[in-house]
């Protein structure tokens, strides 16, 4: 129990010192965690509801509520683009906890994972007011919303253990994750429906770990449906998978850290 107290202590640390690195002499400080998701709303609905006039699928829909659909799609994929473009550099740049030998190492891909989760929550709070704003209520199926990114943060922490070791070895790794978050926003349905994809294509949008996760966040904040229970267990099962595998990986991949670093 004192070493998992220990861990946990360190974990929030970590995650104090991320966000104090993040804001580190601003003027507003940490108000910038709100007022920058606040502006992208502001933006999505100026640029693509105002000056595109663009519409979400068929069907009659304010400006208002395309800026709200776009927004939880972009929440969903900043959340994944954070963790996956920061993980292969967390080892390298932590370098001086890797020769203390009483330092859990594992527990830093997790501070970078909280702290990015953390901000995503701070934009679902933007979007809760907005709904407010806009309905004069916050639907209360928004409270599904922990259950529907349990699993999505589970593969995040395999996803960023796994590439965070493989970091230390292989430098390119780094080059990589960019296009690869650049390439999965395009092949989610962020900017637009599952339902304008071609048949065809459809298959490798469900392959997209974001489709289904942005499709249920959609469901319980926009419109307060229930998740679909059986798309989340099977989900859930992949993600568990994928953590446990990048986990083992991380463990097995640390022991030669110190040589490379």
């Amino acid at each position: 129990m004192k070493l998992y107290n220990e861990k946990l202590r360190l974990l929030i640390q970590l995650i104090k010192m991320d966000w104090i690195n993040r804001y580190q002499g601003s003027y507003v400080g940490f108000l910038w965690a709100f007022l920058t998701p606040l502006f992208s709303l502001l933006v999505y609905t100026l640029v693509f509801g105002v000056f595109l006039q663009a519409k979400w699928g068929s069907g009659s829909q304010s400006t208002v509520d395309f800026a709200l659909w776009l927004f939880v799609g972009i929440v969903v994929h900043g959340l994944f683009a954070e963790v996956l473009t920061k993980s292969p550099q967390l080892i390298i740049q932590n370098s001086n906890y890797v020769t203390k030998v009483v330092f859990p190492l594992i527990i830093i891909p997790l501070s970078n994972l909280l702290s990015a989760l953390i901000f995503a929550l701070v934009s679902v709070v933007v979007l809760l007011l907005a709904l407010w704003m806009k309905l004069e209520e916050i639907p209360w199926k928004f409270l599904y919303l922990p259950l529907v990114w349990l699993p999505f943060i589970l593969l995040l922490a395999g996803i960023s253990w796994a590439i965070s070791a493989l970091g230390v070895y292989v430098r390119d790794i780094n080059q990589i994750v960019a296009p690869i978050s650049m390439l999965l926003l395009f092949l989610s349905p962020v900017f637009y429906p599952l339902s304008q994809v071609p048949l065809e294509w459809q298959w490798l949008f469900q392959l997209n770990p974001l489709t289904l996760i942005i499709e249920q966040s959609r469901a319980v904040l926009i419109f307060s449906q229930t998740p679909d229970w059986q798309s989340l267990w099977l989900y859930t099962v992949g993600s568990l998978l994928v953590c446990v595998m990048g986990w083992w990986s991380f463990n097995k991949l640390k022991t030669g850290f110190a040589d490379v670093l």
